[in-house]
């Protein structure tokens, strides 16, 4: 007699967050890469590590650079501040709030080994992962696609006056239900909004499933959990915004700017480093090599490691997992990504065009899966 098939369906959940532009650690970040993007627009040689701290009434600039840019600081950093929304005083932070900049040179020992006279070196030791799949559009895992989405969407319908009553920051947190690792559906939805006092509970949960949550989720042909599943402003009520009520720092959100979780992440932020720093510009090309590799149906997943060491142009390791998914051998995978990049320092400078000012673009809703960034290109 025949046996029955087994049928046995295997069931989890997986939970990622992304916070809005206005989050306090996104400020800090949009401040230290429009200082990046400043000093690479006139010096494209440019070595920045910009280190930005919000508090309640203040923003403190540190860190170290190296460039011939005449950069005002304090001017791009209270331009930032007004752009996302922060004009209220009595909200603690705003455009007015009081500002130091304790920037200095670069080390000349880093610079040394960063600025060779035959190569660039990497601008610090580290390793860094790149990671795509087939899961949805944008070659990203659904549940950090969807955050973004949800929290990219929140901060347009407080601008466009969809919803006056928005303040600036929030969050979102999506769970989707896998079968057999496919996303099949969402098990939870989660924002957090400020808003205005006169506001109620009841119409802020109202409009944000209507004007936010409902949207995005028929873009992805996905529908709503239920009523029981949907959580906003777990605490009932939101009114001041941004650093009055939790610090910022940059870099601090290097899980929202990657994966959500759902890969490995390396060991450095990137917000307010300029490419030598491998931190960033190595984990671009990883993206680069892992998007590749699945668009081009070489695997339905896959995840590039690379590591540097400081002064030195090429990587110690490169690897390439594919979680029994390639559809060619390792080696022809290895000769993919050759083929692809030079995966030195001036390699994937040169490749990815990356020593001009675009990273302002990257310092909310993820620096992955947006196709007009260069890292997200799709070769023929």
């Amino acid at each position: 007699m025949a046996q029955n098939a087994d049928t046995t369906t295997n069931v989890t959940l997986f939970t990622s967050e992304s916070v809005c532009a206005g989050h306090p650690d996104k400020i800090c970040d949009a401040i230290s890469d429009a200082i990046v993007d400043a000093a690479l627009a006139q010096d494209p040689h440019s070595r920045t590590g910009i280190e930005t701290v919000a508090g309640a009434n203040q923003i403190n600039l540190y860190g170290e650079i190296n460039t011939t840019a005449d950069i005002d600081y304090e001017k791009i950093a209270r331009q930032t501040v007004k752009r996302l929304g922060y004009t209220n005083p009595d909200w603690g932070f705003s455009q007015e709030s009081s500002f130091t900049n304790d920037v200095h040179q670069q080390s000349p020992e880093i610079a040394l080994g960063v600025n060779r006279s035959d190569d660039i070196g990497a601008g610090d030791q580290g390793m860094m992962f790149g990671y795509a799949c087939d899961d949805t559009p944008e070659l990203m895992p659904l549940p950090i696609t969807l955050a973004h989405a949800l929290t990219r969407r929140i901060d347009q319908v407080r601008e466009d006056g969809t919803l006056q009553w928005l303040r600036p920051d929030g969050k979102a947190q999506v769970t989707v239900r896998y079968e057999n690792g496919k996303p099949v559906a969402i098990e939870k939805l989660v924002a957090a909004v400020a808003h205005h006092e006169d506001t109620t509970a009841e119409e802020v949960r109202g409009q944000i499933i209507a004007q936010v949550f409902t949207p995005i989720l028929e873009q992805y042909g996905l529908a709503l959990p239920a009523d029981d599943d949907i959580v906003i402003n777990g605490t009932g009520l939101w009114h001041i915004p941004g650093p009055e009520s939790d610090a910022g720092l940059t870099g601090r959100k290097i899980v929202v700017d990657t994966y959500g979780g759902y890969a490995r992440v390396g060991g450095g932020a990137f917000s307010g480093k300029d490419p030598s720093k491998v931190d960033r510009s190595g984990a671009y090309a990883a993206r680069y090599i892992a998007k590749n590799i699945v668009a081009a149906g070489l695997a339905t997943k896959c995840e590039v490691g690379l590591a540097y060491v400081i002064g030195q142009p090429k990587p110690l390791m490169q690897t390439i997992e594919t979680f029994g998914t390639a559809t060619v051998s390792e080696a022809e995978l290895h000769a993919f990504k050759d083929r692809l990049i030079d995966t030195s320092v001036k390699g994937i400078i040169a490749k990815l065009d990356l020593a001009r000012p675009i990273y302002s673009a990257t310092s909310a809703y993820g620096h992955f899966g947006d196709k007009d960034l260069p890292w997200e290109r799709v070769e023929a």
